[in-house]
């Protein structure tokens, strides 16, 4: 039978003091970090005007709003129903298509361009300190400002249309995409990297064969994820005048449409959901995850 050894009581006293001190010295930073979180939550709801009571007063209307922009839809004439509620079917798609080239081509025009600054935002790859500081302040901007500012901007300079959607989308999903390129690429594997810097490859030579081999799988992921979130956004920015259904969508809800208004929303709904189904598995298999 084996016996467990024990410290003597000397010995085993200042070890048991030290782990009890350590033990509520984190208990108190949990304490103090749970008790920060509490005040600023509190603090920032001050701040925001928010009112707990005029919020559970306002959600009957809120709900009341879905139920009023729902078509009456009768067993007896389900069919009629349905086909007056969709009755602009053909325009809808028309605008939908719209937008979702106006997020097709923004997203690739942001992924070439983030692609491209990546490389030089990242430490790991680019020395020079200024160069990567003028790269990172650079995404930092693209992605900072909001594409509905940007598609503001566009609409003055170029007017209404689907070409300030592209460039707005464009800009930010170059700042997004861009950051998120740079820590992909701050984590590879620097042994090939070396490698070749000492057989002498060229800058361009090393990042094509050392570096994009790498990353190229998470590049297409984060890319085909980010066409998601700017299908959404094109839709956002028609309300300012930037092409697609979003202006369709804005022209209804300001005029009491209800019924178009919910024929619209049913219409992008399904279409993200669509995508996002698509892009899940396109991104599985990339990453070479069994999807079932």
């Amino acid at each position: 039978m084996r016996t467990v050894a024990t410290l003597p009581p000397p010995q085993l006293a200042p070890l048991a003091h030290a782990y009890a001190t350590a033990v509520a010295a984190k208990r108190r930073w949990v304490i103090g970090g749970i008790a920060l979180l509490i005040a600023l939550s509190l603090l920032s709801g001050w701040a925001g005007q928010v009112d707990p009571v005029k919020l559970w007063k306002g959600l009957p209307r809120f709900a009341s709003y879905f139920y009023d922009i729902l078509p009456r839809l009768r067993m007896e004439t389900f069919i009629a129903d349905l086909q007056e509620w969709f009755w602009n079917l053909d325009g809808w798609l028309a605008l939908l298509w719209d937008t979702l080239l106006i997020a097709y081509l923004g997203t690739l025009s942001g992924a070439v361009a983030g692609f491209f600054l990546c490389f030089l935002a990242s430490a790991n790859l680019t020395r020079s300190t200024p160069l990567r500081f003028a790269a990172r302040r650079t995404l930092e901007f693209c992605r900072t400002v909001p594409e509905i500012v940007f598609a503001l901007m566009f609409v003055y300079a170029f007017g209404f249309g689907p070409m300030p959607g592209v460039l707005a989308i464009a800009i930010h999903t170059a700042g997004a995409l861009g950051k998120q390129f740079s820590e992909v690429v701050e984590n590879v594997n620097m042994q090939p990297v070396e490698g070749l810097t000492a057989a002498g490859a060229t800058y361009v030579e090393t990042v094509r064969f050392g570096v994009v081999p790498q990353v190229v799988s998470n590049f297409v992921s984060y890319t085909l994820l980010r066409f998601e979130i700017n299908v959404r956004g094109a839709t956002v920015l028609g309300f300012v005048g930037a092409g697609g259904i979003g202006k369709e969508l804005i022209s209804t809800i300001r005029q009491f449409y209800y019924a178009d208004v919910s024929a619209i929303l049913v219409i992008i709904i399904g279409t993200v959901f669509l995508i996002d189904w698509l892009t899940e598995i396109l991104r599985h298999r990339l990453l070479s995850l069994d999807v079932r």
